[in-house]
Parts: C-alpha cells; sequence; structure tokens
C-alpha cells in the first residue's frame, strides 16, 4: 500500500517510521492505525531492517485520537471492519500496540513532542523511549469520558509502576518530559536537535553490533517474561531458545570473532530461523 499519513523509509539497515499529519499534529486516524500495522508488517518481512525508529512530524509526535468528528469520535470505534473482541470492536490503538509488541525488530521512540493519549500509549510497547525536552505526555482519557486504551492498562504499569500509572491516568493531567525521565517512562531526555541522532546512534549499536535473531529472540523473552508465573518458567523458555540457537550459525560467529578479535559477521536471517518465538497473535496482529 502506499502512505498518505505516515512516512516510512529504510537507510542502512534502520528503518524510519514518521507520523505524518503535521498539520492536525500527526492525530491518530483509522488510515493512520492501517499503515502503521503495514508498516511494522514491511520491518519485519525484510531482512536488512534491524531497528525500527519511530518519531512525528513537525512539532508533535502524535496529539492522540482526530476528535474533528466531534462529540460521537468515540460512538464510533468500528470502522467498518469485521475485527471484534469479546463482541466488541476492537480498540483501533490496540491493533497497532499489539503490532508493534509482536515486532521482530527493535522499536526505538524518538518522540519529538506532545505525545498524548494513543500518542503516548502506542509507545508503550516500543523497547525504548527517548523524549525532545519541549515534549508533553498525557494519559487524558479520563478527561475525554473514556478509558485507557492500547493495552496500556497491560503495559503502563510493568512500565512504571501501580502508582505512578494511576496518577497519570486518574488525573489526566499533561506533564512535561523531566516528570516523564524521572517516572521512567522514558529513558532519557534530549534537546530537540539531539534526538533523532541520539535515536540512531541506538539503532546503530544494535544494527552493527548484534545478530538480528538473537535480538527477535531476546525481545519475545523480554516482552513474555513480564507475564511469566515464576522465574522457572523464564528459565524454560531461555533453555529451549539457548538450545535453538546455541549451536546455530550466529552463536558459532560470534564465539569464533570474539576470540579472532575481529568484528563478528551474522548471516543468520530473522525471516529463515526455525526459532519457537512466542506464539502467534489470536487477533491476526
Amino acid at each position: 500500500m502506499s502512505f498518505t499519513q505516515i512516512e516510512y523509509g529504510v537507510t542502512d539497515g534502520i528503518a524510519t517510521l514518521t507520523l505524518n499529519r503535521p498539520e492536525r499534529l500527526n492525530a491518530f486516524t483509522f488510515t493512520m492505525r492501517s499503515e502503521l500495522i503495514d508498516a511494522f508488517d514491511r520491518a519485519d518481512a525484510d531482512d536488512s531492517v534491524r531497528a525500527v525508529v519511530v518519531t512525528g512530524a513537525g512539532r508533535a509526535f502524535c496529539a492522540g485520537a482526530d476528535l474533528g468528528g466531534g462529540g460521537e469520535t468515540f460512538g464510533r470505534a468500528d470502522d467498518g471492519r469485521s475485527e471484534s473482541v469479546d463482541g466488541a470492536p476492537r480498540d483501533g490503538g490496540g491493533t497497532v500496540a499489539l503490532r508493534i509488541a509482536a515486532s521482530l525488530k527493535p522499536v526505538i521512540g524518538a518522540i519529538n513532542g506532545a505525545a498524548v493519549g494513543v500518542g503516548v500509549t502506542m509507545t508503550l510497547p516500543m523497547d525504548i523511549r527517548i523524549a525532545a525536552d519541549g515534549a508533553r505526555f498525557g494519559f487524558v482519557f479520563a478527561r475525554r469520558g473514556i478509558v485507557t486504551e492500547a493495552a496500556s492498562s497491560w503495559f503502563l504499569p510493568r512500565i512504571v509502576g501501580i502508582s505512578q500509572a494511576m496518577e497519570w491516568a486518574a488525573t489526566g493531567r499533561l506533564f512535561p518530559a523531566a516528570e516523564a525521565l524521572e517516572g521512567r517512562l522514558v529513558s532519557r531526555v534530549c534537546p530537540a536537535d539531539e534526538l533523532l541522532p541520539a535515536a540512531y546512534a541506538l539503532a546503530r549499536e544494535i544494527a552493527d553490533n548484534t545478530s538480528g535473531v538473537s535480538v527477535a529472540a531476546i525481545r519475545r523473552l523480554m516482552w513474555s517474561g513480564l507475564s511469566a508465573a515464576s522465574p522457572w518458567e523464564a528459565h524454560a523458555a531461555d533453555s529451549r531458545l539457548m538450545a535453538e540457537l546455541g549451536g546455530a550459525a550466529d552463536a558459532v560467529e560470534g564465539v569464533t570473532s570474539f576470540l579472532e578479535k575481529r568484528p563478528a559477521r551474522f548471516t543468520m536471517k530473522v525471516s529463515e530461523a526455525d526459532v519457537p518465538f512466542w506464539p502467534a497473535n489470536p487477533y491476526g496482529d
């Protein structure tokens, strides 16, 4: 599909996904939802992509759902698609969040400006979030008479703790990047002109030095481990993947390159690796 509300490009192993409705502060629409899902599908299918950087065009990251439809905006949750969950139309932000969660490539959020509503909840399944010093955040749902979405009731307390999550969600207030850093919503705050260089430096560190198959497997272990019943369950998953990958080509190369004191040349492809990643999402994301 050709994109109209996002931009997608790949350079030197790094995919950049830019929310691109700057005249509407990159407000989220059903079209944007479909394009985001398609972009992550493309990134996963492209073995040249080693990391994904997500940012926004203009002065905002994403100002939340497009409210141009007026007071009935959230009453029209079904955009004509047949998908439902427990008899209700699937939450659009949730379909994006689950697709990002299922990514085989690490995802870095470069939050360049306002990230409000779905504009912040869509970032929660990203692996690393860094923000410009002028960015502002808001889980504003209670101020709009709706609930937290995009599976953020699962993601947010695991990232920042239940008390911080409830403070932000119950008040619905806007807060600055410094508070997001203090609350561990983001891992770094940068001057605006240093934000994308910092995101690309992180992506470059991954792309230049690691096995793509290893990173994909580690990503699945980390996210699924958040719901493991015990460390023994995590140990079982670790053991299965170590048995699968320990004798594979990238492991041989990783050890050999270390002993030979040279950069590793990993050759395994994520698309071809026979690795038991976590089960497919039952809703097709």
